[in-house]
């Protein structure tokens, strides 16, 4: 068994949440007397506080990852069912313990960001937690937590609290993966009720401009302008699901990788996205626009796909904006010539 400093030295090596994760998860489960910890994601449904497991040591050894969207989960419990949970979280308290039954007592720590959780790691032993247990255990949690933080401020855009442009890169490779890579691997859920079933499941990428973004600046001030790019990415977390990825690239423009799902629906879901901008009054701005190009994500280096989705984009902008187009529909109607793209000729935000 390797001495806890080397597990939490080895834990701060990492420079990505779902390692971290499994990381803090394997510290813990070293530690005499444990016999599991998972961890769980925490979200609301129906006005109800639910829980599923996330990650968790599979019975070969390997570490796995929830391959479905949490609000289908079948797995999904009411944190009610965790009574000495439920009255922490209700209690915004740092940790709850109980006996779960005989020969098994669990420990359960949440993740609190900005007084909201969306995580708990929880640990299960055979005896009564003591008092030294749990000082080693909150221990090794706060230097997780600590360095989660460190983590998303890096990877997170300041503005908007949207993914940065540098961990696109990693995120895209993860989203275009057909074959799992190993134990840290991501399966690609399954799709939740009201998405389309029917065509190919494929992985799409699109590129979002704010349309005449320049103007808002220009007459309403770049305080204003920051409360676009502020409502933007709200309505961007809101169109889209937990699993796919948003990022702000910079400016106005951001960029949406879309998981797991057919052409239809990617068409209907991005022209949701568009409407839903549409629909909405932004305070003193009034009425704001946004046109998209989006392509398939399989099929090159991310900036080749980028720079193919850009190509649609400055279609639609060209082409009276407020549109969502598909690089390939206008390859096919002949309204754009297909072209390789390479890191030299094509310039990106």
């Amino acid at each position: 068994m390797k001495p806890i400093l080397q597990n939490l030295v080895e834990m701060t090596g990492h420079r990505d949440h779902l390692r971290l994760e499994v990381s803090v998860l394997s510290t813990l489960q070293s530690l005499s007397g444990i016999v599991g910890v998972r961890s769980l994601e925490v979200f609301m449904q129906g006005g109800q506080r639910y829980f599923r497991p996330r990650t968790w040591l599979g019975a070969d050894g390997q570490w796995l990852s929830a391959s479905t969207e949490a609000l289908t989960d079948p797995q999904r419990k009411p944190v009610s069912d965790l009574p000495a949970l439920d009255e922490c979280l209700q209690n915004q308290g740092s940790h709850a313990v109980t006996m779960l039954g005989k020969g098994r007592h669990g420990l359960w720590l949440p993740v609190w960001m900005n007084e909201k959780v969306d995580t708990c790691l929880e640990v299960i032993q055979t005896r009564p937690f003591s008092g030294q247990k749990i000082d080693t255990i909150t221990n090794v949690f706060q230097v997780f937590q600590n360095y989660q933080s460190l983590l998303d401020y890096s990877e997170r855009d300041a503005l908007t609290g949207l993914f940065n442009r540098k961990t696109f890169d990693e995120q895209f490779s993860r989203a275009t993966a057909h074959e799992a890579s190993g134990p840290m691997a991501l399966e690609l859920p399954r799709e939740p009720e009201g998405w389309a079933t029917d065509g190919a499941a494929r992985q799409w990428l699109a590129v979002v401009d704010i349309d005449h973004f320049k103007m808002v600046n220009d007459r309403f001030g770049h305080l204003y302008g920051d409360e676009v790019l502020i409502l933007v990415a709200n309505i961007l977390r809101s169109s889209f699901r937990s699993h796919d990825r948003i990022f702000r690239f910079g400016g106005e423009e951001f960029v949406v990788l879309l998981r797991s799902t057919n052409l239809a629906t990617a068409h209907k879901v991005f022209n949701r996205f568009r409407k839903n901008v549409e629909d909405y009054y932004f305070p003193q701005v009034g009425q704001v626009t946004v046109s998209v190009g989006f392509v398939s994500a399989e099929n090159g280096s991310p900036v080749e796909v980028l720079g193919r989705a850009d190509q649609a984009l400055y279609f639609a902008k060209e082409n009276g904006r407020n549109q969502v187009r598909y690089y390939d529909d206008l390859v096919a109607a002949g309204l754009l010539q297909s072209k390789q793209v390479s890191n030299d000729d094509v310039e990106l935000f």
